[in-house]
């Protein structure tokens, strides 16, 4: 059973269908990478996904043991979280908020938990350090740390490498593919064709108010090529 599935979604705003139609299937461990021009709907969709926005029409099922509050969220940083004065363990362990329910402390598992995530990430020796006085690629590192203490399963990226210089967003994908290598279903928003058909498994592309293209991105590639879009290296 896909651990997530979009049933015939029509998705908008203040009474404004921005695409409809949309129907696809997110099984274990695949990587996919939402494209589209600005303004398609993929923010639009992501915040779907995170039961953040109603769709107009259509449905989001859950399977696979997959629960809706249970879901990896690296949202784009804004200016203000980009100076939030918090240690780095801080805001990795705020990732396991929603294991807390009531509880007004970490459990030790919970603690635990975002050890092995600041380890697993790279940035384990940067635990007391002040989190807004990092680089742009290590406050990444921190906040994909933090959204893996919500979930080992499914893992949802708003272009992650925005803002980056290239050698910090080469070592974000690469980070990425290795966390999909090792089983967490990776679902990306991404304006960076090249980099999608060169770490994802398969590609949504939306435009136009409806999916253009769903499927492998071997077929994506292919289809592209075939209609004179070049090759991607």
């Amino acid at each position: 059973m896909p651990q997530l599935s979009c049933q015939n979604l029509t998705l908008g705003y203040e009474g404004k269908t921005i695409v409809s139609g949309l129907s696809f299937d997110i099984n274990a461990g695949d990587y996919l990478c939402i494209v589209g021009e600005n303004g398609s709907g993929k923010s639009t969709l992501m915040k779907t996904l995170l039961h953040l926005k109603t769709p107009a029409s259509g449905q989001i099922v859950t399977g696979d043991g997959v629960k809706s509050n249970e879901i990896g969220y690296l949202p784009q940083q804004t200016a203000v979280q980009k100076d939030f004065p918090a240690s780095v363990r801080e805001v990795v362990r705020s990732g396991c908020l929603n294991r807390c329910g009531l509880r007004p402390f970490y459990s030790r598992q919970e603690k635990q938990l975002a050890e092995e995530n600041m380890a697993k990430l790279g940035i384990f020796s940067l635990a007391k350090r002040c989190y807004r006085e990092l680089s742009g690629g290590q406050q990444q590192r921190a906040l994909l740390a933090r959204a893996l203490c919500a979930t080992r399963k499914i893992l949802l990226l708003d272009e992650p490498a925005a803002g980056l210089d290239p050698k910090a967003t080469e070592e974000m994908y690469e980070l990425i593919a290795r966390l999909n290598g090792e089983g967490t279903t990776i679902v990306m928003i991404s304006h960076d064709v090249a980099a999608s058909v060169k770490y994802a498994s398969h590609i949504l592309h939306i435009g136009g108010g409806s999916a253009l293209f769903f499927g492998p991105k071997s077929d994506y590639i292919r289809k592209n090529v075939s209609c004179g879009g070049g090759t991607y290296e």
